[in-house]
This record gives structure tokens, sequence and C-alpha cells, in this order.
């Protein structure tokens, strides 16, 4: 029969896909609830209790809600909202995060799922702080660039459906202008910073894939480092892993340009370190799918790690 899985929010962008990626595994059985039933909180009440590990794919006050209805000591959750992210009794579901962190994973009864941007950003940032290259106070500065499909339902609609009032053609807009997204604080904690991050994020007119960028002048870091230190450090940090993999210095200097879809449909997520040694620059890139390593990927490969499945089962 295998493992008992409820995906409450099944309908929404992260919901379907991570059903997709879990629809055809034998070692799993797909809890569903009735489309006129989903805001029912009996019908759901009885499915989280039944499920052996339930997945959140719902606004951060409606994921505290499911949650509460759980009244048993055995079903575990993978939470895909920021309500959680931050929370000390949750685990931080980024799995290459630090030495241990699967482990921590798999033994966890609540997971929170990570943001699609601080998977980037953490990705980047905390091996070369845990090395000592990038102190914890430094003023980081993230910019970066997503799909519309991060947006979820109603940002999809803008971009799509001519026959929104909303819909826009806009090839390319800024938005988190207030600078308080609701993603710096899983910034900087999980990224171990002192500070929060300057972050600047924007959407671009395509559906998924995005660039996550962490600018840097190597002369104000500790001992003015040469990029292939860096690099160096993230290629020690992810050695051996199957999803996140550091270009090495000949296939950067190869490259003109990157491309944001460059790894749409995947769970994958490659590093790139670009630089000018001359005038100390330098650029820490993550490229992903927002909606895989940054979304529903994330969450299969958690839901693997938990049931002590193959880590790459269904990804």
């Amino acid at each position: 029969m295998g493992a008992k899985v409820f995906i409450d929010g099944e309908a929404g962008t992260t919901g379907l896909q991570i059903r997709e990626r879990l629809d055809r595994r034998a070692d799993i059985t797909l809890l569903q609830i009735a489309t006129e039933k989903r805001k029912d909180d009996a019908a759901r009440q009885q499915l989280v209790n039944a499920a052996d590990v339930v997945i959140l794919c719902l606004p951060d006050e409606a994921a505290k809600h499911a949650v509460s209805l759980i009244d048993n000591d055995r079903t575990r959750v993978i939470d895909a909202s920021t309500a959680y992210r931050t929370a000390p009794d949750w685990v931080y579901g980024f799995a290459e995060m630090t030495a241990g962190h699967r482990e921590s994973i798999a033994n966890a009864k609540r997971v929170s799922n990570p943001g699609c941007y601080p998977t980037g950003f953490i990705a980047l940032a905390r091996p070369l702080i845990e090395a000592g290259l990038l102190p914890r106070s430094y003023p980081i500065t993230v910019n970066a660039v997503s799909g519309y499909s991060g947006g979820g339902k109603s940002m999809i609609a803008e971009f799509e459906d001519r026959a929104n009032s909303a819909y826009v053609e806009t090839p390319f807009r800024l938005y988190g202008l207030t600078l308080a997204h609701k993603h710096v604080p899983e910034m900087q904690t999980h990224g171990l910073l002192s500070r929060p991050p300057v972050f600047s994020p924007a959407v671009g007119r395509y559906h998924q894939g995005m660039l996550v960028e962490i600018p840097l002048h190597l002369q104000a870091l500790p001992g003015a480092p040469p990029a292939s230190l860096l690099r160096e450090a993230l290629s020690a940090h992810y050695a051996g892993s199957a999803f996140v993999a550091v270009a090495d210095a000949d296939e950067t200097a190869a490259l003109s340009t990157l491309d944001p879809e460059g790894l749409n449909g995947t769970n994958r997520m490659k590093l790139f370190v670009f630089a000018n040694e001359d005038n100390g620059h330098c650029r820490l890139v993550a490229l992903l799918d927002n909606l895989g390593k940054g979304a529903s990927g994330a969450a299969v490969q958690n839901l693997n790690l938990m049931l002590g499945a193959p880590e790459a089962a269904g990804l």
C-alpha cells in the first residue's frame, strides 16, 4: 500500500506539481479530498490524521490552521508556506544546507519547505560563511529574477489571461520595493547573517525558472580571497550532491550569458562564480527552477528523506 500522503492545497501551482511527481509512485498512496470539501474542516481533519505525511500547499494562516487539525503524534508535516521557516521547532527543508542536515530532515516530524529565492541565496552564502570566507556581518545585496509562476495563480493570470482586468504585457518589473519581502527572515536566519540582506527581487515575462545573485567586492572580504577560493569552497560543500552542482572555471569562463530557464522541469540547482580579478569584482549566481528545487521538487526530496526512500525518487 505504501506511505499515505495527503496534499492539502493540491489545486495550487506547487500542489499540482507535487502530485504529478507522486502520482505514479508505487511506494506512496495519495489521499485525496473531494473538490467540494476542500474547505470542510471535518473532512480535512479526517485526512490529515489518516496520513503518514501531510504536505501543506496553503497560505500561511491556512497552513497554521491545518497543523492545528492534527490530533495525533504520528502524522508528519511538510509545509510549503512561509509560516514556519524560522520556527525553532521546525526543520528547514534544504537538504544540502549544511553537514548532517539530511539526517535532520529524515528524522523530523515537522519540516518547513524553503522559499525559492532563499534556496538560491542560502546555497551560495552559507558555505562561504561556514568556511570563514564571508563574514556574517557583511552587508549582502541579493538581486534575483523569477518567472511569474512564483507569484501563484493570481500572477499567472495577470501575465497569461488577457480577459483578466489585471492582465499586463510588461517584460520585466521590480517588486518588494518596501525592502521587507517575506523571504528576508529565512535568508538571514539560515544564511547565518547577523543583519538582513538587501533583497531586490524581480519578475520576468516567462513562466518559470530563476536566477539569484550575490555581487561581492573581493577586496572587502577577509584576506581579499581570489574568486577561485570561493568556487573551491562551494565545490567542496556540494561534492557528491545529486542535485546541486558548481560550475568549474572553464565552464564559467565560456559563458557570456545565463538563461534563468536553463534548469526548468528539474530539481537541480547550479552555482556559478563569475569574477573580474583585475578589479576585484565577483558575482555569485544560483540557477534553479522556482517550481522545482525552489518548491515542489524540494518538497518531494524532503518527503523521500522522511520516508527513507531513495532521495531522487520521482525527481
